[in-house]
């Protein structure tokens, strides 16, 4: 498959939901195959094993005891998580590592290119980059069976992390505008680098791309809406997108 360019994230959007909602994206009305079934479902408990990973470093480089505290909660929700979801991945007949197994790669070269230089970014990076990702699984889902799609949608519900980042970054941005000047910079540099991840995975993934279409404007409408709940996300910080 032939990857078709990525969008210029700066890109204004018209629509969409807010970050934790079901965004507006590309999802085909066919019926998904187990297949799809298994693939959105390792993607996301790849993404959750991630999660707990990052979250617990975050805890313990938080500058204040409430963050420590709160990101560690926010750990243990993402393994709680990881187990659900292996119980489905049972449930559909496969045991959760050789379905995770596939995605194992996906986020290395993400995490390699945004390497965070201060907390703060380190918070955005976990807000809006990783952000990125839960839409697409949520878009891809959208198109599963309902007892799946149901399970990813409550999965990536926000479990409160939304609101300790927004609470952060927005007053430090707007005590200091020089430092929301490098952070909204910051924010287009994640964004173009996890939309890139999200092409990569769909060219890597026959079973994804059959969820959100294969044609060039059913992806198009994709990124516009994963571009679109990125600008949600930097407004809600104060941020330009």
């Amino acid at each position: 498959m032939t990857s078709s360019a990525v969008p210029d994230p700066s890109a204004r959007p018209t629509a969409g939901a807010a970050g934790g909602e079901q965004p507006t994206g590309a999802a085909t009305s066919a019926p998904a195959s187990g297949a799809s079934a298994r693939a959105v479902l390792g993607m996301i408990a790849y993404g959750q094993l991630a999660a707990f990973s990052r979250l617990a470093a975050d805890a313990a480089l938080a500058p204040e005891l409430a963050q420590r505290l709160e990101l560690s909660r926010l750990a243990g929700i993402a393994l709680t998580r990881l187990e659900r979801i292996g119980e489905r991945t049972k449930e559909l007949g496969d045991d959760l590592e050789p379905v995770m197994a596939p995605f194992a790669g996906a986020l290395v070269e993400f995490d390699e290119r945004t390497s965070p230089g201060s907390w703060w970014e380190r918070l955005l990076k976990s807000y809006v980059g990783y952000g990125v990702a839960d839409d697409f699984s949520r878009i891809a889902a959208a198109g599963l069976d309902p007892v799946t799609r149901d399970l990813v949608l409550d999965v990536l519900a926000d479990a409160g992390h939304a609101h300790l980042v927004v609470e952060a970054l927005a007053e430090a941005a707007r005590q200091d505008p020089t430092l929301a000047s490098r952070l909204a910079l910051w924010g287009r540099r994640l964004v173009g680098e996890a939309l890139g991840v999200v092409q990569r995975v769909l060219a890597d993934h026959p079973d994804l791309r059959a969820l959100v279409g294969e044609e060039p404007d059913a992806q198009q409408r994709l990124f516009s809406s994963l571009t679109a709940e990125h600008s949600r996300r930097m407004e809600r910080l104060g941020l330009t997108p």
